[in-house]
């Protein structure tokens, strides 16, 4: 018995209106950049706050100019109603991103948030001095079946 499963265009079946990359990857689009950390640490069972950890934090930067001065349309669609996700009803209002998009576990939103928001400040010294607010956009999915999930492993460093 093979392992083998056909990708969906194999069968004969179109998605939308334009031909896959060369890798069939979103950073198949020019200048799109994607950067991830993962954090794996200890082995055996759930120690509450200590471990083990199997997380981590995704970027993706859709340009590589400067976000906040060049945002980018988007679009919003919400899967399931357990999102605990940062920025979606701005998006949704404005029609457009003007930060890294970032991925993590549930309970580490706040703290990517954070992270992210001392990004933008540090890359952009006029954020609400002589414009207005930023709109972080940090998305997650839970992933407590394979990770310590209260000890919120992911830092400002590894975002």
């Amino acid at each position: 018995m093979s392992d083998y499963r056909p990708r969906v265009r194999e069968v004969g079946i179109e998605i939308g209106d334009y031909n896959p990359g060369r890798y069939n990857a979103i950073t198949d689009v020019e200048g799109v950049k994607v950067g991830h950390t993962t954090l794996i640490e200890g082995e055996g069972a759930l120690n509450p706050g200590k471990g083990p950890v199997r997380t981590g934090v995704t970027a993706v930067i859709p340009h590589e100019g400067n976000l906040f001065r060049e945002k980018v349309q988007a679009g919003v669609f919400v899967l399931n109603g357990f999102g605990k996700s940062v920025g979606l009803i701005q998006i949704e209002e404005l029609g457009n991103i003007e930060t890294p998009i970032l991925l993590t576990n549930t309970l580490n939103v706040g703290i990517v948030m954070d992270a992210l928001i001392e990004y933008m400040l540090r890359e952009n010294p006029d954020i609400g001095v002589t414009t207005t607010s930023v709109n972080p956009v940090v998305c997650e999915c839970n992933d407590s079946f394979l990770n310590d999930i209260r000890g919120r492993h992911v830092r400002h460093r590894h975002v």
